[in-house]
């Protein structure tokens, strides 16, 4: 299994994981807002049916799994990756013109990549935790609101929350554009009749997906608050 562990340990092999841990969690993200939008239903029926489903179908649970080792994984070999790249070059230049040769995007992903990270903590902390690992644990616990409940209470009662999930949205856009394009160009996908459709492609979801997420929290606050 050396040649197992020279890939895992290599550059190429941990862009290459990094890459299709990307992309996986792309497939996540859709999911994830399709679900979502289904708190804009009035009564909240549509997104409860949505959870139950999500909660007790057996295939889902062993995927949360598969999406939690992916976003460990992904979040682990950034690190890697990163520190790798700034001992490979521990002196900065005397002079440098990084816009010249990198675009914003890929010059700050992991400034991105960290407070996506933190946000997503948060919101595990204030929706998951509360209402499907404790009581999967302690069978006895009981949440005080349903989770269509929660996410209007949340997003009507806590400003500052609506606020970070919005900034986070921002942050996601930027992580995913150049993520996108990079994963892409990692895995070898590259070719001058494709790679402007994938560009743009990328830009296209990097914008449209993280806002309609922030739309959600938006919507719902600015409506309730003036019932």
């Amino acid at each position: 299994m050396s040649w197992l562990n020279r890939a895992l340990t290599g550059t190429i092999g941990q862009k290459l994981i990094m890459a299709v841990t990307g992309l996986f969690l792309i497939t996540f993200l859709i999911e994830h807002l399709i679900g979502n939008w289904l708190l804009l239903d009035s009564d909240g029926a549509a997104f409860n049916g949505y959870v139950e489903f999500m909660k007790n179908n057996p295939i889902i649970k062993v995927a949360e799994y598969v999406l939690f080792a992916g976003f460990i994984t992904h979040i682990v070999y950034a690190i890697i990756i990163t520190t790798k790249n700034k001992k490979a070059r521990p002196v900065g230049y005397a002079y440098s013109n990084p816009s010249a040769n990198s675009s914003i995007f890929s010059r700050n992903m992991g400034l991105s990549g960290s407070i996506v990270f933190i946000f997503l903590v948060i919101h595990l902390k204030q929706f998951f935790i509360t209402h499907k690992l404790l009581p999967s644990i302690n069978p006895a616990f009981t949440p005080e609101r349903n989770l269509y409940d929660e996410a209007i209470y949340v997003f009507t009662q806590e400003p500052a929350y609506v606020a970070l999930y919005v900034g986070a949205m921002i942050l996601l856009s930027f992580h995913l554009n150049h993520g996108f394009q990079s994963a892409f160009q990692t895995l070898g996908l590259r070719h001058p009749k494709y790679t402007p459709f994938v560009k743009g492609l990328g830009t296209a979801f990097a914008v449209i997906v993280p806002a309609l997420f922030a739309y959600i929290p938006l919507y719902i606050y600015f409506t309730h608050c003036n019932r």
